[in-house]
């Protein structure tokens, strides 16, 4: 399955536009890592649980986007984006959509 942000493949062309294809996921930061990453924000630096927390969910939420898209039957996606929102204290959803389309190449 390609995936890109752009709106076109280059050395593809589009043949057909099925949709918009998503993909989301709601993560909860851990207790313990939470304790550990409030210790961080005092001396500062990065909060390499709550980056690799992100990274997991954006794996996860283009996953179930392409997913989606081959049911449609869709060969590729593009001009992907990404949104993350706030559900509640300490949980966030990350969203992850593109068109889904088929595509062959020139």
């Amino acid at each position: 399955m390609l995936v890109s942000n752009l709106e076109t493949a280059p050395g593809h062309r589009i043949v057909a536009h099925l949709g918009i294809a998503q993909g989301s996921t709601v993560r909860a930061k851990h207790v313990g890592r939470d304790f550990m990453s409030g210790l961080k924000n005092i001396v500062g630096g990065e909060l390499k649980a709550y980056t690799e927390l992100m990274q997991e969910a954006r794996d996860e939420a283009v996953k179930r986007m392409t997913d989606e898209a081959r049911s449609m039957g869709a060969n590729a996606v593009l001009n992907l984006r990404f949104v993350t929102t706030s559900i509640t204290m300490g949980a966030a959803e990350i969203l992850a959509y593109g068109s889904a389309v088929t595509v062959e190449k020139l």
